[in-house]
């Protein structure tokens, strides 16, 4: 059976074994594996199934068959094309469909804070090419959903096309591998009219710049001590590329 440390992520942790996937189980765990257990009853494919907690006291996951990133610095090719960008769109649109009447249980913690109110979704809030399978010629699905929580629908398009147009800092898609800088407009109107968006392209950008500023304070927050998940992200100077970007979304053509 095969067995194996899974690569990438900022968290790290996931053990692959054979078809399934252990991870440590955290304070919003059980709240993940309600909404995970919801999009299974939709027949939603694009997401791993909860098959319980192992005797080491983990989750167990289904393995999403798929090319990963991994660690790599410079993106998959399949990252940049537009057949990709399409297919996220027509996934972010299935899953708005498939989880429009999750309801939470009273109480529910998820790890971004917040709590779901009528109008809001639980969304992925981490659907980036880090954490897409890859597999003959698909986007086969979105594994590590410790970030699922409450937005708004208009917020996780915003989000999924800053991932995936992508709308980084120049500086952060350069190293990453994306220089078309000149096809962002259009790369974003293909996502938006995919996904069937009817309202501007500016609201979709001033949310998105929004959302960066509220993550960069929240990085320079619980980062400020050094240790873990944040203070990495802070070394990593994630905080100030996150600024950069919204300073840059300022000219960006609507």
């Amino acid at each position: 059976m095969v067995r194996q440390r899974l690569d990438g992520g900022n968290d790290g942790g996931a053990v692959r074994i054979g078809h399934t996937v252990r991870r440590q189980v955290r304070p919003w765990t059980p709240y993940v594996h309600e909404l995970l257990r919801h999009l299974e009853r939709k027949g939603f494919e694009g997401a791993p199934r909860v098959l319980g907690i192992d005797d080491e006291g983990r989750e167990i996951l289904t393995y999403i068959e798929g090319e990963t990133m991994g660690s790599e610095v410079v993106w998959p090719w399949w990252t940049r094309t537009d057949e990709s960008l399409v297919q996220v769109a027509e996934w972010t649109r299935a899953y708005h469909e498939a989880v429009a009447d999750f309801v939470p249980s009273p109480g529910a913690r998820w790890r971004m804070g917040g709590r779901w109110a009528p109008g809001l979704i639980i969304a992925h809030n981490d659907a980036s090419p880090f954490n897409a399978a890859w597999h003959d010629g698909r986007i086969t699905g979105f594994f590590d959903w410790d970030f699922a929580g409450p937005v708004t629908p208009g917020s996780d398009v915003a989000w999924m096309a800053h991932g995936w147009v992508p709308l980084h800092a120049r500086r952060t898609a350069e190293l990453e591998g994306f220089t078309n800088f000149e096809e962002r407009p259009r790369r974003l109107r293909l996502f938006l009219d995919t996904y069937g968006w009817t309202g501007s392209t500016d609201t979709v950008i001033r949310e998105l710049q929004a959302r960066m500023s509220a993550r960069a304070a929240r990085i320079r927050r619980y980062g400020a001590g050094g240790e873990g998940l944040y203070g990495r992200l802070l070394r990593s100077g994630v905080a100030d590329d996150l600024d950069q970007a919204v300073r840059e979304l300022e000219d960006f053509p609507r």
